[in-house]
């Protein structure tokens, strides 16, 4: 008997050891790079260059590896090469040059179990589908008022309810953080579902918490262990888990939006983006074009993703430069007091005659760095990018920081100076290098929204009030990364003025 199950143990050994090496061998096979491949760092079987991945801030991490490798390199997460590119020059000519060859997304695992219809929303779909729903999301948004004086109207009637909030506050310390989610938010529930939320309702802060925190999961190394090892990440506890729960509860909210509007649906007067899209919903029974309620949920989630997360995180940016810089704070406001004065609220008439604000606003965003790396990008076809070969399916990553960091395209890229986007005449000055909004086909669809409001919340606060912080007291600029970089939570005073 003894003997027996000595040489049981034996061949459960070799049976595993078999396994094990086959495995080690497919791996291997899998993950074979062509010739003239970007190069990268060696990468472990299975797993890849994950573990030497810097959770804390990946952009960083990868900057360090383009010093090494190039401005074309490759990083192995779990079974995929991912090819990065790194500086101006080189994101420039993916997303702009070859830009229908790089307009598609990759698999995404976190997005496809979420998604219950293929190439579904605004950021991660594909193909005519995409296109069309891209299409119909910008002329909507614009009959609705992008771009128009009646949302202009609409920010300044948010501007006056936040600068109530702010005023409430008699001067003592405060978060900002909420308030400017808020205020944001607000803009784009007018668009989305023609109403504002007051800062109290508790289902408009339930998904606002929701957003934030999954965006932010989305980005760190649960996101990132999800992504590359999906099928165990699947079935593991974690954090990670509360991404889908959060959406879920997104798609909930949206819903509960869709099913009131279908109450009191007047084809001939849509008033909002769901009326639109339900309208179009009855237009267009095909569902290849992606005119379903599960998509209107998942369009209108990624729209408030999009048009919340990076504003009212660049003015969070704001405050802290602001704060730092009380002599850029106090020459903004000379320019406020000498083109506006205090009697009125800002229009977006009055930028052209404000170079130094709008200047300033352009600085925050650049040296804030708001979304780090980027959307990922899918090769339709065999390409070379940099002097490399690039197969047919890679994925590609364009680092934004690298081109708002970009050391031949900025004098000094790693300081505060607002002179970046100034003549020697104070003139305000267009930089081809800054692409907060990404570039291309994929740029941001709601760049111009984004735009507006960044310039009318940001004159009008400082319109009204002068920030500080105790004597003491230093606002850190480093950050906290996910999807989105925000800055550390703080507090100011606001004086009103």
């Amino acid at each position: 008997m003894w003997f027996y199950n000595l040489l049981l143990s034996f061949d459960v050994k070799g049976l595993l050891l078999f396994v094990f090496m086959f495995l080690l061998i497919a791996d291997f096979y899998k993950s074979r790079k062509p010739a003239n491949f970007p190069p990268g760092p060696k990468a472990l079987p299975f797993v890849g260059n994950f573990f030497s991945l810097e959770s804390k801030h990946p952009h960083v991490y990868f900057q360090k590896l383009a010093n090494i490798y190039g401005s074309v390199f490759s990083f192995r997460l779990g079974q995929e090469s991912i090819v990065f590119l790194s500086g101006y020059k080189a994101v420039r000519e993916a997303l702009v040059t070859q830009a229908e060859n790089f307009v598609d997304r990759p698999f995404n695992a976190i997005t496809d179990r979420f998604y219950t219809e293929p190439s579904a929303g605004l950021f991660m779909g594909n193909g005519e589908k995409w296109k069309r729903q891209r299409r119909f999301a910008l002329s909507t948004l614009r009959n609705f008022g992008l771009g128009k004086n009646s949302l202009e109207q609409s920010v300044c009637e948010e501007i006056r309810h936040l600068q109530e909030e702010i005023e409430s506050e008699k001067g003592k310390p405060f978060s900002p953080a909420g308030l400017f989610n808020n205020a944001v938010s607000n803009i784009i529930c007018q668009l989305v579902m023609g109403k504002r939320y007051d800062y109290t309702d508790h289902r408009f802060q339930t998904m606002l918490r929701c957003m934030s925190e999954a965006v932010m999961l989305e980005g760190n190394v649960w996101g990132q262990l999800y992504l590359a090892f999906p099928s165990v990440m699947r079935y593991m506890p974690g954090p990670h888990n509360t991404i889908f729960s959060h959406f879920t509860t997104l798609e909930q909210f949206i819903s509960e939006e869709v099913e009131r509007h279908k109450k009191d649906l007047d084809r001939d007067n849509p008033r909002d983006y769901i009326d639109a899209f339900l309208i179009e919903m009855q237009n267009h029974k095909d569902p290849q074009l992606g005119f379903t309620e599960a998509n209107l949920a998942y369009c209108a989630i990624d729209l408030f993703l999009a048009g919340t997360e990076t504003t009212a995180t660049t003015l969070l940016w704001a405050l802290v430069f602001l704060v730092k810089y009380p002599d850029v704070q106090e020459k903004i406001q000379q320019e406020i007091d000498r083109v506006i004065g205090q009697t009125r609220l800002p229009s977006m008439a009055d930028r052209s005659s404000m170079p130094y604000t709008d200047a300033v606003i352009h600085e925050v965003q650049r040296i804030g760095n708001i979304l780090p790396l980027n959307g990922m990008r899918a090769a339709a076809k065999d390409t070379t990018l940099g002097g490399y070969f690039i197969p047919k399916g890679t994925s590609l990553m364009p680092v934004l920081t690298s081109v708002l960091f970009d050391k031949s395209e900025w004098e000094t890229p790693e300081t505060f100076n607002p002179g970046h986007f100034l003549d020697a005449d104070g003139k305000f000055v267009k930089r081809e290098a800054f692409l907060p909004f990404s570039a291309g086909k994929r740029a941001c669809l709601g760049e111009s929204l984004a735009r507006m409001e960044l310039f009318l919340f940001f004159v009008a606060l400082l319109q009204k009030f002068t920030f500080s912080v105790p004597d003491g007291v230093e606002l850190s600029t480093e950050g906290i990364t996910g999807t989105t970089r925000v800055p550390h939570p703080y507090r100011v005073s606001a004086q009103v003025r």
